[in-house]
């Protein structure tokens, strides 16, 4: 596959069908992430692999609770086979730049950095993953933590200091995807977005 038929093709699934994803298919997946950029080469991200439904439920019971479950049209996604937690850890970077090569640049403290780039690093080795497993022909979900992140994590045995960027759920899709309703905004067409010489 050309990537930019991976570009163009990569869209969320919403829904699948609940079949086990090769092992090999998974760390190819992950693998991928490896090859992302990251500042100082800190490469300070970690990734929780959750696989089969024992795992991944309590994921999705710590991403909404029992009432708003009880109510959600999305339960498609919590057929997913395997979820990833794509993990970040300021704490890297900023030991990272304070090692010799580095130090004379300040950002040895998080409150130094203008932008977080354990956030942006993470965030790009995600893309990648989420590109590979258009090539693997995999359906994928980014999905935000947005309550319960502590406890999950406590109870996954993650380190403190490491945050949860958010999750990636990877899967067969079952072909009974709706396309979520924000998708009707359509795409920002080129001219709009890009600014060139100048805003």
């Amino acid at each position: 596959m050309e990537l930019c038929d991976a570009v163009l093709g990569r869209h969320m699934t919403r829904s699948f069908d609940g079949r086990p994803v090769p092992a090999a298919v998974v760390d190819r997946v992950l693998a991928a992430g490896l090859h992302a950029p990251s500042a100082g080469f800190t490469q300070g991200w970690a990734f929780v692999a959750l696989q089969g439904q024992r795992q991944t439920e309590a994921v999705w019971a710590a991403a909404e609770d029992a009432d708003r479950r009880s109510v959600s049209t999305r339960r498609g996604r919590e057929r997913a086979p395997v979820v990833v937690l794509a993990m970040c850890s300021a704490a890297a970077y900023t030991a990272r730049y304070a090692e010799a090569d580095k130090v004379g640049g300040g950002l040895d403290h998080e409150a130094a950095w203008p932008v977080p780039y354990w956030f942006c690093d993470t965030a790009m080795a995600v893309m990648l993953m989420l590109l590979t497993a258009v090539e693997e022909g995999l359906g994928a979900l980014w999905f935000g933590l947005f309550r319960g992140e502590a406890a999950l994590l406590e109870s996954l045995g993650v380190p403190e200091g490491w945050r949860a960027v958010g999750g990636l759920a990877l899967g067969w899709p079952d072909g009974a995807d709706h396309p979520s309703s924000s998708r009707r905004r359509g795409r920002r067409p080129l001219d709009e977005v890009v600014h060139r010489g100048r805003w």
